[in-house]
C-alpha cells in the first residue's frame, strides 16, 4: 500500500497533486535513540510517520525536562508544521522512541501544496489543531492537577505486562515536574502497597488501588 493512503485526509487529493506528492517526498528511516530535531534548527520536511514513536520533549534553562507530547504512526508533528509555517527553528526536540520510518516533505513541497491545494491545506490545519489542543490539556494538567492523580494515570498508561519501565528521572519529565517529586510520590505509592520499585522497574502491585486514584476528579 502506498504510504500516502496511510492518512485518510491525503487519500481523496487530485490525482496530479497525489502523484506530485508522492514523487517528491522520500521515505526514510531513523534506528531508535536519534534525534530527529533539536532547538536552533530550522526543519527541512514536514514528517508524516509511517511506523514508530518520536517523543516531543523540551528542556529548561535549568535543565528540567518534560515530555510535550508524542508523534505515532499516521501522524505528524505539530512543532514542525508550525515551525514550517511560520519559518522559524524548533524550540524542543524530537527523539525516536524506536526505529521509525516517516515520509518527508521538503518545505518547499509542503510551501507549494499549502498554497494551491485546498486538501492538502485542511490536512495540515486539522492535524494541526488536534495536537494544538492536547498541548492545552497538557497545560491544564500541569498547572491544576494534583500531581498523585497525575502519576496513577501515568503509570496504568504506560504499564506493560505489570510494570513501567522508567527511571524516576524518566517519569518527572513525563510529568513535567522534579525528580524528587516522583520519588516521594512511589514511596507513598509502595506505602499503600500499590507499587513495588526496583531499578528501572515500577512494578503495579494493586492495580484497583491506583485505578481508583487515577479516576479521582480533582
Amino acid at each position: 500500500m502506498p504510504w500516502i493512503d496511510r492518512f485518510p485526509g491525503l487519500v481523496g487529493l487530485d490525482p496530479e497533486v497525489r502523484t506530485g506528492l508522492v514523487d517528491r517526498s522520500r521515505v526514510l528511516s531513523v534506528p531508535t535513540g536519534t534525534v530527529v530535531f533539536g532547538p536552533g534548527h530550522e526543519p527541512e520536511n514536514m514528517l508524516l510517520l509511517l511506523e514508530g514513536t518520536v517523543r516531543v520533549q523540551q528542556t529548561s534553562e535549568s535543565g528540567r525536562e518534560i515530555v510535550l507530547y508524542r508523534v505515532r504512526a499516521g501522524e505528524s508533528c505539530v512543532l514542525t508544521t508550525a515551525c514550517l509555517l511560520a519559518h522559524e527553528d524548533y524550540t524542543a526536540e524530537g527523539i525516536a522512541e524506536t526505529d521509525v520510518v516517516a515520509s518527508a516533505i521538503p518545505r518547499a513541497v509542503f510551501d507549494d501544496l499549502v498554497a494551491r491545494s485546498e486538501q492538502f491545506r485542511q490536512f495540515v490545519f486539522n492535524a494541526y489543531s488536534r495536537r494544538i489542543t492536547d498541548l492545552f490539556m497538557i497545560i491544564e494538567e500541569v498547572a491544576f492537577r494534583r500531581m498523585d492523580i497525575r502519576l496513577a494515570q501515568k503509570l496504568l498508561e504506560l504499564e506493560q505486562d505489570g510494570a513501567v519501565q522508567t527511571t524516576h528521572q524518566k517519569m518527572a519529565a513525563e510529568l513535567g515536574t522534579a525528580r524528587e517529586v516522583i520519588s516521594r510520590q512511589l514511596s507513598e505509592f509502595h506505602r499503600r502497597g500499590w507499587v513495588a520499585q526496583s531499578r528501572g522497574v515500577i512494578e503495579i502491585t494493586n492495580r484497583d488501588g491506583l485505578s481508583g486514584l487515577a479516576q479521582t476528579n480533582a
